[in-house]
């Protein structure tokens, strides 16, 4: 985006009408030159457009637009604009209705709630480059992924103010090396009308929310979390847009992004509009809005939201709400059509970048290739993980019994998709209370569960996901109006959280057992049924003989000599005790290891016998 606009070509025009083009930021939008700047719109029903701005005192007949053969593209070049300055697309409908839109592909906006899109032009000079190049060298399903989940206006204010792009880089990164999270992941930063909707609400598929600064101050925030060692996730929303009137709502005087039969493009729970995905058009923009944050801005991955929402037809809606496909299911298959495209051009393109499905059902194949039939996703997430473990450990342990196969089933699917384990924003809003609150019993009982919830995400199979405040072990909803409370730090309970957090992370990354998440070598079962003592054991393996033994007690009982079985002699050492005095524990544990006995147990020849200290998880590790 330096320098003259490139032309806009036959072919581009070519490509956007097959729904192949995958740089319409290049094409669409406002582009600055030496002598002014071109504006180019896709608006195929309407009658007229202008572009009317600052630079025009906002006069509608100063600058119209010309059509760009049939393609739909209105475009034209006005002399002396600037960056920084506001403008909107005057579009003039069939029916003579007059409409001020904000452009669809503007790279900045106003701060909300003003609606203008902003010229602009990246200055950002990366310095990234030694981590784009190990990017590209990754294989993200090989290696550890710890994510923190971060809404950027809420995670850290000074009197009550949002902090700004640069403000917030070194501060965050500083805590994110600090708990040992090997990425962030930011609640959408795409531009949104309304902050009460996390983001979640886009109108800007190319434009960082100018709440926190500008794109060069967003672009700086990646570059400095890049250059500490620390991946970034963007959170992004093709489910679904709202219907402002200045967004994608009607764009042209007719259902443009969106379908016109409320059936398929009227969304019931959020009251939003749905893409059209059988549109080329609009699947060439959304794959594009996709590629731009990855090319621009350096994203290291995407997760897309609601994925459930957009595969079937009949999502939330009642009998008659809802028209079925071609053959009369309910899947999506346009849908379909979009993800698996969207999936195989950012792979084919961005070695080492990958994508995470928010999904919700047991849609088949959704982490598998485009190629073998799946929807080409490089990881899900595990929403029953998240439901069963919740449900369970809300339960008073001594109910716990009763329940056991909550805290096991996962076991049945683990390793049909290449799952993260989310602990995320919305298990914490809405009355919900937070994980902590989730805890059963007195204060130090709630503590203990939440250390033992923590460790059992961090030992299981599949990549971690933890909101921002799980860390600190914070009270109540998360209120995205005001910041995370870092004085719990000081007191140690709280304190505990944060330091089992950065060890359990510091564990992850050093041990190569814990990284085969998506294979069932990577996963043994020593125990799994003694739902009477609501205890587990398992292994987790590595490639090249790396083993884990984890145990937890899922009660307040101190449990001694509880024998479990072992594949091997020799000193088993405990590299992990969620009950130590240092996080906030009893302080019961094995004496810094146990040595194998010849004493058979759950099918081996050697076991070990240890104390179970209460609502704990214990790690042990082999000697060499």
């Amino acid at each position: 985006m330096r320098g003259s606009p490139r032309p806009i070509t036959a072919e581009d025009l070519y490509l956007l009408g097959e729904g192949t083009h995958r740089r319409l930021w290049e094409v669409l939008g406002a582009h600055l030159g030496p002598e002014g700047c071109r504006f180019a719109v896709w608006a195929p029903n309407a009658a007229a457009v202008s572009v009317v701005g600052d630079f025009n005192g906002w006069n509608p007949d100063a600058h119209p637009l010309s059509p760009l053969e049939r393609s739909g593209v209105f475009a034209g070049e006005v002399a002396g604009v600037r960056a920084g300055q506001r403008y909107k697309y005057r579009i003039t409908t069939r029916d003579g209705e007059v409409l001020e839109k904000a452009d669809p592909v503007a790279f900045a906006a106003e701060v909300p709630p003003r609606t203008a899109s902003v010229v602009s032009r990246l200055g950002h000079r990366w310095q990234d480059e030694a981590w784009l190049a190990r990017r590209r060298e990754a294989n993200p399903w090989a290696q550890p992924m710890s994510i923190y989940e971060v809404h950027l206006g809420s995670w850290m204010r000074e009197e009550g103010r949002w902090l700004d792009y640069r403000t917030l880089a070194p501060r965050l990164a500083e805590h994110v090396r600090r708990l040992g999270f090997t990425h962030v992941e930011f609640l959408p930063v795409m531009e949104h009308p309304f902050y009460g909707s996390w983001g979640y609400q886009t109108t800007g598929y190319f434009a960082p929310t100018a709440r926190y600064g500008t794109p060069d101050d967003f672009a700086a925030l990646v570059d400095h979390l890049h250059q500490q060692g620390i991946g970034v996730i963007l959170d992004w929303v093709p489910s679904h847009f709202p219907a402002d009137p200045h967004g994608l709502a009607r764009f042209d005087g007719t259902h443009l992004y969106e379908h016109a039969d409320p059936r398929l493009g009227f969304h019931p729970d959020w009251h939003s509009l749905i893409f059209n995905y059988g549109r080329h058009e609009v699947r060439a923009f959304l794959i594009s809005s996709a590629l731009y944050w990855v090319e621009v801005f350096h994203a290291d991955a995407l997760r897309v939201d609601a994925v459930a929402s957009m595969l079937y037809r009949d999502y939330s809606r009642a009998e008659g709400e809802w028209i079925p496909n071609e053959f009369g299911g309910r899947e999506n298959l346009e849908a379909v059509a979009f993800l698996q495209a969207l999936n195989a051009a950012l792979h084919a393109e961005y070695p080492g970048v990958t994508t995470i499905a928010e999904e919700s059902t047991a849609w088949p194949g959704v982490s598998r290739p485009v190629h073998a039939g799946g929807l080409g996703f490089g990881f899900k997430w595990d929403m029953g993980w998240m439901h069963d473990t919740l449900t369970y450990l809300a339960r008073d342990p001594v109910y716990r019994r009763h329940h056991h196969g909550e805290i096991t089933f996962r076991s049945v699917y683990a390793f049909s998709e290449n799952f993260v384990l989310p602990l995320s924003h919305d298990e914490v809003v809405h009355g919900k209370g937070s994980l902590l609150d989730k805890m059963p019993g007195d204060d130090w009982q709630k503590f203990a569960n939440l250390r033992l919830l923590l460790a059992y995400m961090w030992t299981q199979p599949g990549k971690k996901l933890l909101f921002m405040g799980g860390e600190l072990g914070v009270r109540g909803d998360w209120n995205h109006e005001a910041s995370l409370d870092f004085g719990l730090l000081e007191i140690p309970a709280h304190r505990g959280i944060a330091d089992l957090t950065s060890d359990l992370n510091r564990l992850y990354r050093e041990r190569p057992a814990l990284w085969l998440d998506h294979e069932a070598a990577g996963y043994e079962w020593v125990s799994g049924d003694d739902a009477a003592q609501s205890v587990l054991a398992y292994l987790r393996r590595g490639r090249e003989g790396a083993e884990l033994l984890v145990v937890l007690n899922f009660t307040p009982v101190v449990r001694r000599d509880y024998r479990v079985g072992v594949p091997r002699l020799g000193r088993w050492r405990e590299i992990l005790n969620t009950d130590a005095a240092e996080y906030g524990g009893s302080g019961v544990g094995n004496l810094g290891g146990v040595e194998a006995e010849k004493v058979p147990c759950h099918g081996w020849s050697h076991s070990l016998s240890l104390s179970l200290p209460p609502l704990a998880a214990i790690v042990l590790e082999p000697e060499p």
